[in-house]
């Protein structure tokens, strides 16, 4: 049975992206079949792909507004087992539309059933969603089985969180029951930085057994890593950059961990 996961926070720089993609890369590598969503406008998980706007007509905005299906779309990665639907700018122009023809109605089910009909093909679903509690994200919510809350080991780090949950229960109370917390993952981690240790510290107080855990029952922290930062530039996914970097080593920790 296929699982639908999001990659959420509405703040911005905490690794979302990254996470996606490096996540879709490494379950894809493990041997599961897996559909990557980019639902930002920014488009990053995209280009973290190798694709430009230039490369593909269609995007997920076409299907959210109904002119595509999501089968359309759909292209393929340099992993043989890894798919993406891609984004584009023009996707800011969805809520929009959502609220100016006043059939808002509805609206925050669209991707669930744009996904229920390729579901079947695929193991995971990973979706990156944009640093907005906006429709996007909603959608995302309500789309998914599970959501993973990447935090940055940074000042502030958990700064509008409080909101994040609130909307991951409001949703769980109206459209979607089944909606659960897979975990926190820390993100930007330096063990030589004070601050970084600190906030896993916190973390581990305030959301003990929403972890991930290694084979040694470490908690997985994604650290501040350069090939991790590099391979984005290169339009592959870690794995495929520098397989033995911290970075990339992380990812298929947690990778490994949500398979288990």
């Amino acid at each position: 049975m296929s699982e639908v996961i999001v990659i959420a926070n509405q703040k911005g720089g905490v690794g979302k992206t990254t996470t996606a993609v490096n996540l879709a890369a490494s379950l894809a590598v493990e041997g599961k079949r897996v559909l990557l969503i980019d639902a930002d406008p920014q488009a990053n998980a995209t280009t973290s792909l190798g694709y430009t706007r230039n490369d593909y007509e269609f995007n997920i905005y076409h299907v959210l507004i109904g002119a595509k299906k999501l089968s359309d779309i759909i292209l393929s990665s340099e992993l043989p087992l890894l798919d993406l639907a891609p984004s584009n700018i023009g996707l800011v122009g969805v809520e929009k539309e959502y609220y100016d023809s006043g059939q808002s109605k509805g609206r925050e089910l669209i991707m669930k059933k744009a996904i229920a009909q390729v579901k079947s093909q695929y193991d995971y679903v990973v979706i990156d969603s944009p640093p907005a509690l906006g429709p996007m994200t909603i959608n995302a919510l309500s789309a998914s089985n599970s959501v993973i809350i990447p935090i940055q080991c940074e000042f502030f780090a958990l700064e509008g969180l409080a909101q994040l949950l609130n909307t991951v229960r409001l949703i769980r109370k109206t459209i979607n029951p089944s909606l659960a917390i897979k975990g926190f993952l820390p993100t930007m981690y330096s063990s030589q930085n004070n601050l970084s240790k600190q906030v896993l510290a916190d973390l581990r107080q305030h959301f003990k057994g929403k972890l991930f855990t290694d084979d040694t029952d470490d908690c997985i922290v994604i650290p501040r890593n350069v090939k991790l930062a590099e391979s984005p530039s290169f339009g592959k996914p870690a794995i495929l950059y520098d397989g033995r970097s911290r970075g990339s080593v992380a990812y298929q920790n947690l990778a490994q961990a949500i398979l288990a």
